[in-house]
């Protein structure tokens, strides 16, 4: 499963603050990447998401 457009925060800033967490959505899954290694993908289920945010708040 491919992933359909990758999207960061407006609160990322711009080329003077590269470094971000960006996602994208797939059919049933979503990615996860980090702007300085857009070749490590993390594959997560929109439930699995809601969990992992949740123990990081």
């Amino acid at each position: 499963m491919e992933p359909r457009g990758w999207v960061k925060s407006s609160s990322s800033g711009n080329e003077d603050a590269p470094n971000c967490l960006e996602v994208a959505d797939g059919e049933s899954s979503l990615f996860l990447r980090e702007s300085e290694a857009p070749s490590d993908v993390l594959t997560l289920t929109p439930q699995a998401l809601a969990g992992l945010l949740g123990f990081l708040k």
